[in-house]
């Protein structure tokens, strides 16, 4: 297989880090994205890669990540939406969006528009890390996008997860005729950091030994399928525009199979982050 230029965002901790470390170890040209400066750089060095910073609770900082991976890479040829995380209470971001809502998709929306030229050009494909909490938790109202109904971390956590398929689907539909590829997945149950900013319960299933033990998969484990997305070949290993548990499809929330609230969607983002 031919050497790849790999994004990674969310790739300072947990499966971005173990997928990073395993396309690196496969000769890829894997380029990190992460929030944490200290944990972002300690990675760029042991894997000799290069590195961007980007907070997602704030969107300018998103579209500087992207002006520096379009100057930087002229070639990309997979991005992999990773980032994203279980927040506590509701809180808002300095750009006046649920914290939730925003990391988990918004943010990744607007980083892959503004890379599209570079995407389009590069036939590349557009991974998203999803979750079965899409199915078990989500609740998902086009009219409520902020959360502000009834809000818990964990609805807002399934919609957000639901947003990926959602985008996954309406970007394969828009843009499928032009060579992008697109896919979602559910990585498993990790025993990684996520949640631990959360004050929610979930914190407890992620970081309680026990528990940690009996119910969640390593990072490497986790990671498997976002290396296997990003290797394989689109419509040969893997459908456009699904989604995988497993390295299978699978199904997810009804609401996921909803073309016309994936156009929604796509067009609810695209005025937020004008």
């Amino acid at each position: 297989m031919d050497p790849r230029t790999i994004v990674i965002t969310g790739a300072s901790d947990g499966i971005g880090a173990a997928a990073a470390r395993e396309l690196t170890a496969h000769g890829h040209r894997v380029v990190l994205v992460g929030r944490s400066p200290e944990k972002t750089r300690a990675l760029a060095e042991e894997l000799g890669a290069p590195f961007h910073l980007a907070d997602y609770a704030e969107l300018d900082q998103v579209r500087r990540l992207a002006d520096e991976l379009s100057t930087a890479y002229p070639r990309i040829d997979v991005l992999a939406n990773n980032a994203g995380g279980i927040m506590g209470d509701r809180t808002l971001t300095v750009d006046g969006y649920e914290k939730t809502f925003q990391v988990n998709h918004l943010a990744g929306f607007l980083l892959t528009q503004l890379l599209l030229p570079t995407l389009v050009a590069s036939d590349a494909t557009v991974i998203q890390t999803s979750s079965r909490a899409a199915r078990a938790f989500g609740r998902f109202d086009i009219d409520d996008l902020q959360n502000e109904k009834a809000y818990s971390p964990q609805v807002a956590y399934g919609n957000g997860k639901l947003g990926n398929i959602l985008f996954t689907r309406e970007l394969h539909r828009r843009y499928a005729d032009q060579g992008i590829s697109t896919v979602a997945f559910h990585p498993g149950i990790v025993g990684s950091n996520f949640a631990h900013d959360t004050t929610h319960p979930m914190r407890f299933v992620y970081h309680t030994p026990i528990v940690r033990n009996l119910f969640t998969v390593s990072s490497s484990k986790g990671a498997e399928q976002l290396v296997w997305l990003a290797e394989g070949q689109p419509g040969t290993q893997w459908e456009r525009g699904g989604y995988y548990e497993k390295k299978k499809p699978a199904s997810s929330s009804p609401h996921a199979h909803d073309d016309e609230l994936a156009r929604r969607l796509w067009d609810a983002s695209e005025q937020m982050v004008a």
